[in-house]
């Protein structure tokens, strides 16, 4: 499958993609994912790309093409691959459409994961995260608490409310998605691209995605 993955933050983007991934083993790729493993692999695109990220500062739009240039061309995206919360904007959703055209790459469709505000906020609200660098495991107190006493069960470290996972936060965040990333859905939804599922169970929401897939 080749897929892009739109979603709210909180939508369940990420569960989704790995259970996608599972499902025929397409590669999944997430902006992130691509600049970590261009900075540790060394690539002089992956040099130039800490220079922004040691100074905090966004790596352009035009670098992260390049970086995702030569990320679709690897031997492991021939089996096909899950696009995780890229593109985020108009100009990179056009950049990108220019670059499959350059890699004669079709995309089988856009998914648009639709979750209603109040579920996001429960879900997120209520995620905690191991503080442990080395483990990050990602708890709910309701569905998937940690230990009594807060800690991980996997290597007993406290776990914590992430800083971008208070209330306020995470509507700042919803915020800024409907102020840059909605668009994309007008913008898909005119290439005829867009399909559009509830995600209020990621196993429910897989196996209709794989249904369209055929």
């Amino acid at each position: 499958m080749r897929i892009i993955l739109l979603g709210a933050p909180g939508a369940g983007k990420g569960t989704v993609a790995k259970l996608l991934s599972d499902h025929d083993g397409s590669v999944q790729i997430s902006t992130g994912d691509i600049l970590r493993k261009a900075v540790k692999d060394g690539t002089e695109l992956g040099a130039e790309a800490k220079g922004f990220m040691d100074r905090g500062d966004l790596v352009p739009d035009s670098l992260i093409m390049r970086i995702m240039e030569m990320r679709l061309q690897e031997p492991d995206c021939e089996k096909g691959f899950i696009l995780d919360g890229f593109p985020r904007t108009i100009p990179q959703a056009e950049a990108l459409k220019a670059l499959l055209e350059k890699l004669n790459i079709i995309l089988d469709f856009v998914v648009n994961l639709e979750v209603p505000k109040a579920v996001i906020l429960d879900r997120l609200t209520t995620r905690r995260t191991c503080s442990n660098p080395e483990c990050q495991e990602i708890y709910n107190i309701k569905s998937n608490p940690p230990t009594d006493d807060g800690k991980c069960t996997k290597c007993g470290s406290p776990v914590i409310q992430r800083d971008d996972e208070t209330e306020e936060a995470i509507l700042n965040r919803l915020e800024t998605y409907n102020e840059k990333t909605a668009p994309l859905i007008g913008f898909y939804k005119g290439e005829k691209l867009l399909k559009s599922f509830e995600s209020l169970s990621s196993m429910e929401t897989v196996n209709e995605i794989k249904k369209h897939l055929g």
